[in-house]
């Protein structure tokens, strides 16, 4: 099995009622697919909005897609409401 670090992940603010109030979380994950199928996976209600769009913000470079971007245990780590128009 590949070693997935635990990583803190950051929510927005209207992601938190749906996760008990939480601010962070934390779970396992080396990429960010597996860290938003690991979000999904333990918090079920987070699935809709993260469906509906979401970015990851790592270090405070913004990925709106890249899903092999490697995520680390010393990486700050925010998930974003992703932010639709022209």
């Amino acid at each position: 099995m590949t070693y997935k670090p635990l990583v803190t992940v950051h929510l927005w603010s209207g992601l938190r009622s749906l996760v008990d109030g939480q601010q962070v979380v934390e779970l396992r994950a080396a990429t960010i697919g597996q860290m938003i199928d690991a979000l999904v996976r333990d918090y079920p209600a987070l699935k809709e909005p993260v469906e509906a769009g979401v970015s990851v913000s790592i270090d405070g470079r913004i990925y709106a897609q890249g899903l092999t971007q490697p995520v680390g245990e010393d990486n700050e780590i925010y998930l974003l409401q992703r932010i639709k128009g022209g």
